[in-house]
């Protein structure tokens, strides 16, 4: 097994956000989910209050984000995002956990390790 540690910080920038696109694209069936890593798909109580056309459109702009720059993603690893569906600001967040969902991933770029879980919210629920 490679470890973090085994790879320069571009190279597990590039593997954590390969992962990381995988995951978001499949929340939509955009990538097979046996190709996907394992996780969870969660939006705040403010996301929810905007209704299920909103919900899927957002989802939607989510799973097809390709957005990423220096400012949003300082480290390459395309966690974090931000959508504007129609005048309201929606972020969407992943985290990276062990695979009990309790703490912090041991070895962020082995998904056999890590689960992850991407969060739809609004700014002012951070």
């Amino acid at each position: 097994m490679t470890t973090t540690l085994d790879h320069d910080p571009v190279q597990e920038a590039e593997l954590i956000a390969g992962q990381n696109d995988a995951f978001r694209h499949s929340i939509l069936g955009n990538t097979p989910v046996a190709d996907a890593p394992k996780g969870q798909f969660v939006m705040t109580r403010g996301v929810a209050a905007l209704g299920p056309d909103a919900q899927l459109a957002v989802t939607r702009s989510v799973a097809t984000f390709d957005s990423f720059n220096a400012d949003s993603d300082p480290h390459g690893w395309h966690e974090m995002g931000v959508i504007d569906l129609d005048g309201t600001t929606i972020w969407f967040k992943i985290d990276l956990y062990d695979a009990d969902y309790q703490y912090g991933s041991p070895e962020p770029s082995d998904p056999a390790q890590t689960r992850r879980v991407l969060t739809l919210l609004l700014p002012s629920e951070y």
